[in-house]
């Protein structure tokens, strides 16, 4: 109900917010947004899983993206219901931690509301409910890391299998095999050992894409691209054995930065000038070869004079490149970046195999390969049209993210919907144990943990309630691993399948999901201002011989 909320002092209405608030407080404000995040979880449920269905989402300028990730789904969705924001920021945060999970987590959300409107219904306080959420959420996790498998960081075998699973409801899942050997290796490659564990930043880690070729032509390049080409027609397009300088001062006469007035009376003075600006140029290009650098990549520009130095001398070199992108060249080669030319030497310059321009699509492009030990490394990802490769991208970030995550937290669950049964069915033990109506509400977190095996099996056009009741005999016999295979459409040891997640992704979506649903159902006033009115509207100009209007 839109209106300005009102209070009253000896009798007289006083508004204390502005016309066209709006205010629903009570069982309507958890009501409505209990309602928002549901729509939400329903809208994404359908594409968990192997099985699940893509989205098509069409933005307001009319371009398309194609996708299953569900934080691209929900960031892309125009949500304006504030509680349903908060199921979007929930996917983000997932994203940004962990990289999968994101469908997961909104779903598991969803869920959590549901359950809690039924208590709500029952005149349940929503603080009693709270509290056992809290409560099953901090024992679930307990029993998670129980069951948690320990594996080595470095397990490529493991590692594989990790980013298989995560491509496995993609797009890309045709050349899972192929994209996740792809992702192990870079993230084996930045990988740093600090003490008895490993870092992995996947920032090291730079992608680009191109429309055109085939997938299984996404490859990784021990080494950097640069989205530029040679700036000179006359420099070599390819330099085996390359030794790279970094530079981040322009190769050009800096301008003064105040008025000067230089007076030239003979045509010998000029040249006098022009032949000084050219020693000038020379004498930096004599610099760099003095140094033996063969590739030069310059953050500035580079006078057009001193191209023409450096080509007489066979140099390439590369200007204006980006800062995070000479950063990178810097992690891959090793060399150092200099500031003052003057202050360049032998031992500030990287090494490479091969330094060549290529042309991929339209465009060239520079590739720097064969780096000894690269601290980054360059992912190029090809298919078939510009929306296959955003998916694709997409794919093997969420890849790369979770090889991350078992490389620096070496545990992981199977995956299928098995570690949510396990603990919902260990939940339930303990709950039986609780007194008060906290064990209603810690009934309930066991039963939406199963929302997702229960999906899983929806997605794959299996009855719920068969799988569910499968599900629960197996894990009350104890095969902990049991969760629903969607390929073979039945219950099985999912170990078996070779189907891993990592440990740290669970957890995340526990936390994430169960924290949200805590928030929301503490909620029970929602005001909202009203939208600000804009400029007044402008009188039409008077028509001829028509006189104006005075009140």
């Amino acid at each position: 109900m839109a209106q300005a909320i009102p209070a009253t002092i000896s009798g007289q209405p006083v508004l204390i917010l502005r016309e066209g608030t709006s205010r629903s407080r009570g069982k309507e404000a958890q009501r409505a947004n209990i309602m928002a995040a549901k729509v939400v979880a329903e809208t994404i449920k359908t594409s968990l899983g192997p099985k699940g269905m893509d989205k098509m989402l069409v933005d307001s300028l009319g371009d398309i993206t194609i996708t299953s990730d569900g934080a691209t789904v929900l960031k892309e969705m125009d949500i304006q219901h504030p509680a349903a924001k908060m199921m979007v920021e929930i996917s983000k945060t997932t994203d940004n931690e962990v990289g999968d999970g994101t469908t997961s987590v909104a779903v598991f959300a969803g869920k959590l509301l549901e359950k809690a409107e039924d208590l709500l219904n029952q005149n349940m306080h929503p603080t009693i409910i709270v509290d056992g959420y809290r409560e099953a959420s901090e024992k679930a996790l307990d029993f998670l890391k129980d069951i948690g498998i320990e594996v080595s960081s470095i397990d490529r075998d493991m590692l594989k299998k990790i980013a298989t699973t995560a491509m496995a409801s993609k797009l890309v899942s045709e050349n899972k095999e192929y994209l996740a050997n792809v992702a192990v290796d870079a993230v084996l490659k930045i990988a740093k050992k600090i003490g008895k564990n490993y870092k992995a930043d996947i920032d090291d880690i730079k992608v680009d894409r191109k429309a055109g070729e085939s997938m299984v032509n996404t490859k990784l390049i021990e080494g950097i691209i640069l989205d530029k080409e040679v700036v000179h027609p006359g420099m070599p397009k390819k330099i085996d054995d390359a030794q790279i300088a970094l530079l981040n001062t322009p190769l050009e006469i800096e301008k003064t930065e105040f008025n000067a007035k230089i007076n030239i009376e003979k045509p010998e003075e000029m040249q006098a000038f022009l032949d000084e600006e050219e020693r000038m140029l020379q004498t930096m290009v004599e610099k760099i070869v003095s140094v033996g650098a063969n590739v030069l990549i310059c953050q500035k520009g580079i006078d057009d004079i001193a191209q023409h130095f450096l080509a007489k001398k066979g140099i390439l070199a590369v200007r204006r490149a980006t800062q995070s992108n000479v950063e990178k060249v810097s992690k891959a080669t090793g060399a150092k970046i200099v500031v003052n030319i003057e202050d360049l030497t032998a031992n500030d310059l990287g090494n490479a195999k091969l330094v060549e321009e290529r042309t991929v699509g339209e465009d060239k492009w520079i590739f720097i390969e064969g780096c000894n030990n690269p601290k980054s490394v360059n992912l190029l990802i090809r298919g078939g049209t510009e929306k296959v490769v955003d998916e694709a991208e997409r794919s093997i970030h969420d890849a790369i993210s979770v090889v991350r995550d078992v490389v620096e937290t070496p545990y992981v669950v199977a995956g299928g919907g098995a570690p949510e049964a396990e603990i919902s069915s260990r939940l339930r033990r303990w709950a039986e144990h609780l007194s008060g109506k906290e064990q209603l509400a810690a009934l309930s977190f066991a039963e939406s943990l199963e929302v997702i095996p229960i999906t899983l099996a929806e997605n794959t056009g299996l009855d719920p309630i068969d799988i569910l009741v499968e599900l629960r005999s197996r894990h009350e016999k104890g095969e902990i691993w049991a969760g629903v295979n969607v390929l073979e459409g039945m219950v099985s040891n999912m170990t078996k399948s070779n189907v891993y997640e990592p440990l740290s992704v669970k957890e995340q979506v526990i936390k994430s999901a169960s924290e949200v649903a805590m928030m929301i159902l503490r909620i029970d006033d929602v005001i909202a201002s009203g939208k600000t009115g804009g400029p007044p509207t402008p009188e039409p100009p008077l028509k001829p011989g028509e006189e104006p209007e005075i009140d």
